[in-house]
């Protein structure tokens, strides 16, 4: 595959204004998407912890927190691209056994 030009582009969005538009990466790229969603998924988690009326899981210790908090603070690019590899493992796995 050649690399990224104005001409190969999907859209002018990544071709001739991709320079207008780099700002934009950090929160509308799929890498922002896996960080916003692992961010809600923990913190969603947090939540459920905390209620006394789910009784599968019980809350976290403080440590635990932090350390929960510095996952979603250190998210990088190298752990959006584990995210894509999980994901794309799972969907061939799912389809495989939706069309088995």
């Amino acid at each position: 595959m050649p690399p990224l030009s104005p001409l190969s582009a999907l859209s002018p969005l990544d071709g001739r204004y991709h320079k207008q538009l780099e700002p934009l990466r950090a929160h509308f790229s799929e890498a922002a998407l896996f960080q916003h969603r692992i961010a809600i998924e923990i913190r969603w988690l947090l939540a459920l912890a905390q209620d006394p009326a789910i009784a599968e899981i019980q809350p976290f210790s403080k440590d635990t927190h932090q350390a929960l908090a510095r996952m979603i603070e250190a998210f990088s690019e190298e752990d959006a691209a584990q995210v894509k590899a999980i994901e794309a493992e799972t969907t061939t796995t799912s389809r495989r056994s939706s069309t088995g």
